[in-house]
């Protein structure tokens, strides 16, 4: 049997592709302003070693950084500011602040309260 030949019919397509290309483009490039500062870092569910690379880079530039977390990712955000200051760092950083508070989250009767924690992390004075 002879191999059958696929064809694919662009004449049905009401959209052009260099349209959707340019349009699509436009959407990733738009960012909501960020409200907070630079050197705060928002510790989520990444592994921990991402966000220590991270705290190293912005350590280099600026000097402090505040790691920000809340609920059940505050053990890594101290798990962040122990491998900074102990391991990458080579005793060259060291915790300055830490700030601990309780946030209120929901609305009517599904409200919870929810840990935050703040841990301020900068280079050890001269």
């Amino acid at each position: 049997m002879p191999p059958k030949h696929i064809t694919e019919d662009t004449t049905s397509a009401n959209v052009q592709p260099s349209q959707t290309s340019h349009e699509t483009s436009q959407t990733h490039q738009e960012r909501p302003p960020r409200t907070s500062p630079p050197n705060h870092i928002f510790v989520g569910k990444k592994p921990v070693m991402s966000y220590a690379m991270s705290a190293m880079v912005q350590l280099a530039q600026s000097g402090e950084i505040v790691l920000k977390a809340r609920g059940m990712v505050i053990s890594r955000a101290v798990d962040v500011a122990e491998i900074v200051t102990k391991r990458l760092g080579n005793n060259t950083f060291e915790v300055r602040n830490i700030k601990i508070d309780t946030e209120r989250l929901g609305d009517g009767d599904d409200v919870r309260n929810v840990s935050t924690i703040e841990i301020s992390v900068a280079k050890k004075p001269q």
